[in-house]
């Protein structure tokens, strides 16, 4: 019994840090963690139930309360019945949520993978096409529209605080739609195993305020061009 409270704080500690989907920082992300939440929580009720009926079974003698069609009518069918369509619903509530619906004020960029890096298309200073390696920056509070594509295999643009996975597909451009609620730098990494480099295809979502992207530094130029 005393590796529970140890078994426990080292769970509870998986739910932190920057690739937590459980600490989101935008919509999307947030939507995402609710329904997580819903489908722990329905889980939890049905495991409760099944474990309420086992023990039932066992301790009732034949006389005892209702019969067996109250149990497994009522409660073993219509109570996972009622979980089970809460949860789809908030399935399809969180999947129309974070569809990106067409909007021409939403600033787009572009993010291109290949074996095993990312480079990212997006403006910059006086509206300059600029490209970076690694790094893409986006105005905290606003929405952005990511172009994801491969040159190559396919993978995965995934960046947990801010939104769900969306998969680069060679010769497809998905669009997924991203926002930081506030200024900060929040971790990303590739979501699809695409060979022996893939732990290190990893990169940052700079998310700056106000209207005027800064000035980008030596870090973003490394291996990138402006355009």
């Amino acid at each position: 019994m005393r590796m529970v409270p140890l078994c426990a704080v080292a769970l509870l500690a998986g739910c932190r840090g920057p690739l937590s989907t459980l600490e989101p920082n935008g919509p999307a992300a947030a939507v995402i963690a609710l329904l997580w939440w819903a489908m722990l929580i329905g889980a939890g009720l049905i495991t409760l139930l099944v474990l309420a009926l086992v023990w039932r079974g066992f301790a009732r003698r034949a006389d005892d309360g209702p019969g067996e069609g109250f149990w497994i009518r009522g409660m073993g069918l219509g109570f996972t019945l009622s979980i089970l369509v809460l949860v789809v619903g908030a399935g399809i509530r969180t999947g129309e949520r974070i569809q990106p619906h067409p909007d021409p004020g939403v600033l787009r960029v572009e993010a291109i993978a290949r074996q095993w890096e990312w480079r990212f298309r997006q403006p910059g200073p006086g509206g300059a096409l600029i490209e970076t390696l690694g790094r893409l920056h986006i105005p905290a509070g606003r929405p952005v529209d990511v172009v994801i594509r491969s040159e190559d295999v396919i993978h995965a643009f995934w960046v947990p605080q801010l939104a769900g996975k969306m998969d680069a597909v060679p010769g497809r451009d998905n669009l997924l739609r991203i926002q930081a609620d506030r200024p900060g730098v929040y971790q990303g990494r590739s979501a699809e195993f695409s060979g022996t480099g893939f732990a290190g295809m990893l990169f940052e979502v700079l998310a700056w305020e106000g209207d005027t992207p800064p000035p980008f530094t030596d870090k973003d130029a490394e291996g990138a061009r402006a355009e």
